[in-house]
């Protein structure tokens, strides 16, 4: 593929794309636990105002100049939409409007498991989500996937009030879209074996085709016609020179004959004029990465995390009562009045119980798998588009899992320690709390990776066996460090367990009850 590509006399290295444009997925990739108005909230906010606020500024800059008072509600409103970092916006609610979505606003999207909105609200949501943001191109992939033709129409219809209401463009792939649907296109650009067959105005299309000797039917939709014109098996039913015999017209006597035509000429004279780099405003391109400050983002993907663990409260409500009754069947099993301290006998009682509080701490957090893996496709969808950077999205998961661990660590430790009858000693307690506290953010952790790297549930679950395997095999409690053979000594080093291990196994038995010596008195002879 040879040339390049410009945007207003502008290549792709000089403005970020991404922002600039907005691409539009046939896929609906939202968070089910989120109101639509929640969605667009946040969309809004992490894409930043653009350049309004810099417009608005202009703006007041030339009425004062000029001694103009402005309409006070007008002002407001303008104000209001320039306005960056904002839980919600006015523009939110601009877009619910347009796009029909002011009914359902307060309504979850929904998922598998929970119900929320209709197929078509979703796709106008998956739009939503970049008009609020300020890209003025938006490419639309074949947005009618799995959609009946009269939703098709509502939606597209809602677009063309938002194009000639926002002054945007869009690009929008249609497979056999109804006629009512069709009617509502400004522009056509018709594909054919990768070439461009007529690209121009909706009403010179047929005029294009009559030109060639393909006239459409009265009773057949344009669409339907301009997709089996240029096919090689349906094109003599449209023949209409009655007195010239049909011959096959290819696909490159079509382009060859665009080229002549009034349309195709008229573009490619506005197209051999360089664009003129100068009439471009230079808030048409973005240059940021991102639309607001790492702080910003950082507390607009917090506060959405936030939401959804509330959302969520149940998976970690349900993870604290197991780990209740956990500590309660463990602290009954390992009683301390069946345990003596300060015998070697006993010190594998006590070994074994620290493994067992060991085991079950990690497999805590073994939930944080699938959450994880629910989560990825918005992640990177959203991290494509340039909400924010991956940091953004795995820092406030991190911050707010902490209280999590210190509340699981701590019933764990306030339930087993005393009652199972480890070292009495503040000191003692205290760093086995912290090391239970690091053994859970390790395991939370771990899984995530696990997640992220197999970012597919069968992948992730077959990919997390194997690797706890590793883990608990090769932790050192199973098979025994000075067992495990030299050429696999390696999975000791790496496997976390052994360093969880290690510490609250040294914090109990270095404990003054475990080094009491007893030694007979020798008398000397005499």
């Amino acid at each position: 593929v040879s040339g390049k590509i410009t945007y207003c006399g502008h290549e792709f290295q000089e403005f970020i794309p991404q922002r600039t444009s907005a691409y539009i997925s046939q896929h609906d990739l939202h968070h089910g636990e989120m109101t639509v108005r929640e969605t667009l909230d946040f969309s809004g906010r992490c894409l930043g105002v653009g350049t309004r606020y810099e417009l608005l500024a202009e703006l007041s800059r030339r009425e004062k100049q000029a001694g103009i008072k402005p309409d006070p509600e007008i002002d407001a409103f303008m104000k209001a939409t320039a306005m960056a970092g904002q839980n919600t916006s006015l523009v939110s609610d601009y877009v619910l409007k347009i796009l029909g979505l002011d009914i359902c606003s307060d309504i979850m999207v929904g998922d598998d498991m929970r119900r929320g909105i209709s197929g078509g609200q979703k796709k106008r949501v998956t739009t939503g989500e970049m008009l609020v943001g300020p890209a003025k191109a938006l490419f639309m992939d074949e947005i009618s996937t799995g959609l009946d033709s009269s939703t098709t129409f509502q939606i597209v219809r809602f677009m063309k009030q938002m194009v000639h209401i926002m002054d945007v463009t869009m690009v929008i792939s249609l497979l056999q879209p109804a006629p009512e649907t069709y009617d509502l296109f400004d522009d056509i650009i018709l594909l054919s074996e990768g070439k461009i067959v007529y690209q121009g105005p909706r009403e010179h299309v047929l005029e294009f085709f009559e030109s060639l000797g393909f006239k459409c039917p009265e009773r057949k939709g344009i669409a339907d016609f301009l997709q089996e014109v240029t096919s090689k098996k349906d094109q003599q039913q449209y023949w209409c020179r009655e007195n010239e015999p049909y011959h096959y017209v290819s696909v490159s006597k079509f382009v060859e004959h665009f080229n002549s035509f009034h349309v195709g000429q008229k573009l490619d004279d506005e197209l051999r004029i360089p664009y003129d780099k100068s009439r471009i405003h230079p808030a048409a391109l973005v240059k940021e990465k991102y639309g607001i400050s790492n702080w910003e983002l950082f507390k607009a993907c917090f506060a959405r995390e936030w939401l959804l663990m509330k959302r969520n409260s149940f998976v970690y409500i349900f993870k604290t009562t197991q780990i209740t009754i956990m500590s309660v069947i463990a602290f009954t099993v390992f009683f301390r009045t069946k345990m003596k301290a300060g015998h070697i006998s006993n010190g594998t009682k006590f070994y074994g119980a620290l493994f067992c509080s060991l085991i079950n701490v990690m497999f805590n957090g073994m939930a944080e798998l699938a959450l994880t893996i629910f989560r990825l496709p918005v992640f990177f969808k959203q991290r494509d588009f340039l909400f924010y950077p991956a940091w953004a999205f795995a820092l406030p998961i991190w911050v707010l899992r902490i209280p999590l661990s210190l509340l699981e660590s701590g019933i764990w430790i306030l339930l087993t320690y005393y009652t199972i009858g480890f070292a009495p000693s503040a000191s003692r307690f205290f760093r086995q709390f912290l090391a239970f506290f690091g053994i859970h953010q390790m395991a939370l952790s771990l899984f995530r990776f696990i997640a992220a790297v197999g970012r597919t549930q069968v992948v992730a679950n077959t990919l997390g066996t194997f690797t706890l395997l590793v883990v608990f095999v090769l932790g050192g409690f199973v098979v025994a460090k000075d067992d495990i053979k030299s050429w696999m000594i390696w999975g000791y080093y790496i496997s976390p367990m052994s360093y969880g291990q290690n510490a609250i196994v040294i914090t109990e038995f270095l404990d003054k009850r475990w080094s009491t010596y007893h030694c007979s008195h020798l008398t000397p002879p005499q």
